[in-house]
């Protein structure tokens, strides 16, 4: 007789109420240099980031920040130009999210002030990116209203490039793309109870 296993409970979980009852923002990100040096540009950025106004684990997947969303969003953008080359291609995979039912307490930082604490290393690096992001509203029947928002808002900033199956594809500077990730994540904030808004981001491909 098989040895019995133990499940999973989420208890009384339920869309529109969060599990957590502080204001956090998470996400789990997974970078992907194409060099035989990813171990060095991996670890190499991740160490550059000030992480001391986030909650921050690395493991054998991913990175995850999780704290104030604005600390959130400096923190990632931080590792992702620290881990930039011009001669590697890389990607990097992110899913952001807030208001999950099954989200907790534990395993977080909220920072009392609003300073950017990577922003001066950051804000004057440039190169160009190519993503691919999707945003999945959570618990409500009107989800392609605020979809289409966020798409729109990205026509109307000049960074749209087209939309393809299950994605839109957007194609701007490094500091515009996180301007508008910062947005998206404060819409989705203000107009959610729980959303998750994926990206997936892409340097110096070979593929034109």
């Amino acid at each position: 007789m098989s040895e019995i296993q133990n499940h999973v409970s989420y208890g009384s979980c339920c869309a529109g109420t969060c599990g957590a009852s502080k204001d956090i923002t998470g996400c789990r990100f997974t970078l992907a240099p194409m060099s035989d040096r990813y171990i060095d540009i991996i670890l190499g950025a991740i160490q550059k980031v000030d992480t001391s106004k986030v909650w921050a684990n690395t493991e054998k997947h991913s990175t995850l920040y999780r704290g104030k969303r604005i600390h959130v969003l400096d923190a990632v953008k931080a590792c992702f130009v620290h881990a930039y080359d011009p001669d590697v291609h890389m990607t990097m995979e992110t899913t952001f999210s807030k208001g999950c039912p099954g989200d907790t307490d534990a395993e977080s930082y909220l920072a009392e002030d609003d300073i950017l604490i990577n922003a001066p290393s950051t804000k004057d690096i440039h190169f160009p990116v190519l993503c691919k992001i999707s945003l999945y509203p959570m618990g409500v029947s009107n989800y392609m209203e605020h979809i289409a928002h966020i798409v729109n808002y990205a026509i109307d900033q000049g960074i749209y490039a087209g939309s393809t199956h299950y994605v839109t594809v957007l194609e701007c500077d490094v500091q515009d793309l996180f301007a508008y990730f910062d947005y998206v994540n404060t819409y989705c904030a203000e107009n959610l109870s729980h959303y998750v808004f994926e990206a997936t981001l892409s340097v110096n491909s070979p593929t034109k």
